[in-house]
C-alpha cells in the first residue's frame, strides 16, 4: 500500500490536488496510508472517521432516509460520505469507504460486501466489492481499493 499511497501524494503535490477521506469499515486506515508517506501534509486535509450511521448523517450529511432505507452499507451512502467529507474539509478530492468487515452480517448485507466512493468538483462516484478473508484482511483490501480508484483519479485529473 505503501508505493499507491507515494504515488497519489506525489501526483497530488505536482498538481496541487488536496485531498481528504471518510471512513466507515477502514476507520483511518487510507488516511494513515497516506499519512505515512513524507510530505503528504502538502496533500492531506484530514479525514472523518464516521464509524455510526449518526456520524454519516450530522457530520458528512448523508442522507438520514436514505441510511434509514438502504442502511450505511450502499452505493449511494458512499458516495455521499465521499461528497461530504470534500465539501467540509475544503478538498479536491475525497474517498470513501463503508462496508461489512465481520463478523456479522450488518444492514443485511453479507461480510465482505464494501462500497467505496470518490467524490472531486464534477461529482460522485462508487463502486461494490466483494472481498474475501478475516475481518483485518477485509479492511485491509478495502484500504488497497480506496488508494488504488483515488489513484487512478488523480492520474486521470489534469490541472
Amino acid at each position: 500500500m505503501s508505493s499507491a499511497a507515494e504515488q497519489i501524494v506525489a501526483a497530488c503535490r505536482g498538481q496541487s490536488l488536496t485531498v481528504a477521506t471518510a471512513e466507515s469499515l477502514t476507520a483511518g486506515l487510507v488516511a494513515s496510508a497516506l499519512a505515512d508517506v513524507p510530505g503528504a501534509s502538502a496533500v492531506l486535509l484530514g479525514g472523518v472517521v464516521a464509524y455510526s450511521s449518526q456520524v454519516k448523517a450530522s457530520v458528512l450529511g448523508v442522507s438520514a432516509d436514505l441510511l434509514e432505507r438502504a442502511g450505511s452499507v450502499d452505493a449511494q451512502v458512499a458516495r455521499q460520505m465521499a461528497a461530504g467529507a470534500r465539501r467540509r474539509l475544503h478538498a479536491d478530492i475525497a474517498v470513501s469507504t463503508t462496508g461489512v468487515a465481520g463478523p456479522e452480517p450488518h444492514d443485511g448485507k453479507p461480510v465482505g460486501t464494501v462500497f467505496i466512493g470518490l467524490a472531486d468538483g464534477a461529482g460522485s462516484i462508487s463502486r461494490g466489492f466483494r472481498f474475501t478473508g478475516d475481518r483485518a484482511e477485509i479492511r485491509a483490501q478495502a484500504c488497497a481499493q480506496a488508494l488504488a480508484m483515488l489513484g487512478g483519479h488523480v492520474a486521470r485529473t489534469r490541472r
